[in-house]
């Protein structure tokens, strides 16, 4: 549990238990699902919960879960994510939520029966008075839960049911799923719209083989762990967490075939950066796709084909003008897949 003093809407709780003490002994608004990504349909739904509470005088409770559902259920198989645990909990925050039940999906929840999860976790665990979810809410063992049984329960237990009408952009629904469809088409704009936000992936930079650096071009590594990415290849990017504003660059997500590479990892050349990254955390916006990862012949085709994606990620992103882009010093292009900075 993160312990923190009182409850304000920038200041959060987290807990990972369904049994416990409740949460909100004097009551509160609540919303519950996956959030994967926390994009413009969730966090409409978070800012009306908090919106709710406030005016209720209320607390201001989400409850998701970790491993979100998909994952326990795909047995092991790769399930890409929109966002880190740790991005989702700072953007559930950021929404004005006060409270988090971050529940552990494991094969007991699994198993619970939706009216169990309805009378231990929603009431006994988050106190709830009014609980918000999307039309297509499914919860408890064999998804038997939904909008209907939360209603006939509430209305014997003390609590309302409110759902919010799907959120469109342009005529489309904003869901996790048309996200991750339009990464994997590399379409980075449209997935930002329906994100409200650019698609990123940060961490802590990590030294490494620095074969990179030998051959002239240094790169800010960052290893996915267990995260698995929705995108694969070579992009031009922004790098947030360097400089004040975010700092133009190329990079690649992949396993370095080139060298042998079994494990994924992000790696980000910073045009015109000189400077030390190591244990810093940064931010890597994705922009454009350039082409798929490849496996070289030898390290002077790679070099060859790093100059031209760095020279075309540069000109596409002085083309593009991001208005939060500052001019800079130009440089020589630098850029490697197979090193760790």
């Amino acid at each position: 549990m993160l312990q923190c003093s009182g409850y304000t809407p920038a200041m959060s709780l987290l807990f990972r238990d369904a049994a416990g003490p409740s949460l909100a002994p004097g009551g509160s608004v609540a919303c519950v699902g996956a959030l994967d990504g926390v994009h413009v349909g969730h966090r409409a739904l978070l800012e009306r919960v908090a919106a709710r509470a406030r005016s209720e005088n209320l607390a201001a409770c989400a409850i998701s879960f970790e491993p979100i559902p998909r994952e326990f259920f795909a047995r092991g198989a790769p399930v890409p994510r929109l966002a880190s645990v740790r991005e989702k909990i700072e953007l559930i925050r950021g929404a004005g939520i006060g409270t988090l039940l971050l529940l552990r999906f494991d094969a007991r929840l699994a198993a619970m029966e939706a009216e169990d999860f309805v009378e231990r976790v929603l009431v006994a665990r988050c106190g709830v008075r009014e609980i918000w979810a999307g039309a297509d809410f499914r919860f408890g063992r064999a998804r038997r839960g939904d909008i209907a049984l939360l209603k006939r329960i509430g209305s014997r237990s003390g609590f309302s049911v409110q759902t919010l009408p799907d959120v469109t952009i342009d005529g489309e629904r904003v869901s996790s799923s048309s996200i991750r469809a339009h990464l994997a088409a590399g379409e980075f704009a449209a997935a930002a719209r329906l994100l409200g936000r650019p698609f990123s992936i940060g961490g802590h930079v990590v030294h490494g083989e620095k074969l990179g650096r030998k051959l002239g071009y240094p790169t800010a590594n960052i290893p996915l762990g267990r995260r698995v990415s929705p995108v694969g290849g070579i992009f031009a990017v922004h790098v947030r967490g360097v400089e004040a504003q975010p700092v133009p660059g190329v990079a690649s997500l992949g396993v370095r075939p080139t060298i042998n590479g079994t494990e994924p990892l992000l790696e980000a050349h910073l045009f015109d950066f000189e400077g030390d990254l190591y244990g810093r955390r940064i931010d890597v916006e994705f922009v454009a796709k350039l082409r798929e990862e490849a496996k070289f012949p030898d390290l002077d085709a790679m070099v060859r084909q790093i100059d031209r994606d760095a020279a075309e990620a540069r000109a596409m992103l002085d083309a593009a003008s991001a208005p939060s882009s500052s001019p800079r010093k130009r440089g020589p292009s630098a850029f490697a897949v197979d090193q760790r900075h």
